[in-house]
């Protein structure tokens, strides 16, 4: 079971075990995170917006063009910027570490 350590808004620190193939939409719905997210997973909003660390970005799958598109809607936006229901954790993502933002 991999893990997944969030940092929330209030820069808050914490580390979950987590099902691999969940996305970290799923992830924050299961554990009551404060994470929105308006569309349902569609892409169609950024209320689920995360900031992957640094070490870890350039581990994850590229975005979509659609991904980079909804993307563009956020206000703190960042390089490392990425839609919480496109960024699947999985065994080989064992300690992604992810900051809250939507």
């Amino acid at each position: 079971m991999p893990k997944l350590i969030v940092t929330d808004k209030d820069g808050n620190e914490a580390t979950y075990d987590v099902k691999a193939g969940s996305s970290i939409l799923d992830v924050a719905y299961d554990l009551n995170l404060d994470l929105l997210c308006e569309c349902g997973g569609s892409m169609a909003c950024a209320t689920c917006h995360v900031i992957v660390d640094e070490e870890w970005a350039g581990r994850l799958p590229p975005k979509s063009d659609d991904e980079e598109d909804t993307l563009d809607l956020c206000f703190e936006l960042d390089k490392n910027s990425r839609l919480g229901c496109q960024v699947i954790v999985t065994d080989e993502l064992d300690g992604l570490r992810v900051k809250l933002v939507g």
